[in-house]
């Protein structure tokens, strides 16, 4: 099977300020730390992945990147990945979950690495800003409050600040994970 990364997309990510230092080399610049352990977490989880596509046998692009202080991995180009997807992203959060928790194994600390496969998280948080938008805007219209379907933290924080941007309205959740939903108010 082909290889999915090439080492070059792995030890060089693009950063605030430049790019990372390549795997093995020390940063001289002053720049914090923190780029350094995303990067790290990016790297780790890529190498993850990569043996799980093996595994698998399946096909896919790796894209490692930092955005708003969290390592993010993008899986892309494969006809096989809406499977680890899963129906409304199950697998694709349970995954999420075991490349956190392989990184965490070697890097020693929590990971808030997020993953994303065959571009479906990223489509889906347009459809929860449009959801979070209409939906201010009804409970603007009625005056009364909705509330949405069980929704994951990470569906529900897009949701969140989508409401935020609509004057005269507000969300909270209420419930317990798995049914924690969105209820959006009138202020």
């Amino acid at each position: 099977m082909p290889e999915t990364v090439q080492e070059s997309e792995k030890t060089v990510v693009e950063v605030e300020g430049g790019e990372a230092p390549a795997e093995g080399t020390t940063e001289t610049s002053g720049r914090g730390s923190t780029e350094e352990l995303l990067v790290q977490e990016g790297d780790i989880a890529g190498d993850y992945l990569e043996r799980l596509l093996d595994i698998l046998d399946y096909d896919g692009d790796i894209d490692l990147d930092v955005e708003a202080s969290r390592a993010v991995v993008s899986i892309d180009g494969g006809e096989d990945l809406e499977k680890l997807v899963g129906p409304r992203g199950t697998v694709l959060e349970s995954l999420q979950e075991l490349t956190r928790l392989a990184v965490q194994q070697e890097t020693g600390t929590r990971s808030r690495l997020m993953l994303d496969v065959a571009g479906w998280r990223s489509d889906r948080r347009e459809e929860l800003r449009d959801l979070g938008r209409a939906t201010a805007q009804k409970v603007l219209e009625s005056g009364e409050r909705v509330r949405l379907q069980p929704m994951t933290p990470f569906e529900r924080k897009v949701v969140h600040d989508a409401v935020a941007s609509v004057k005269g309205v507000h969300s909270e959740s209420e419930g317990e994970d798995p049914r924690r939903r969105v209820v959006v108010f009138p202020q």
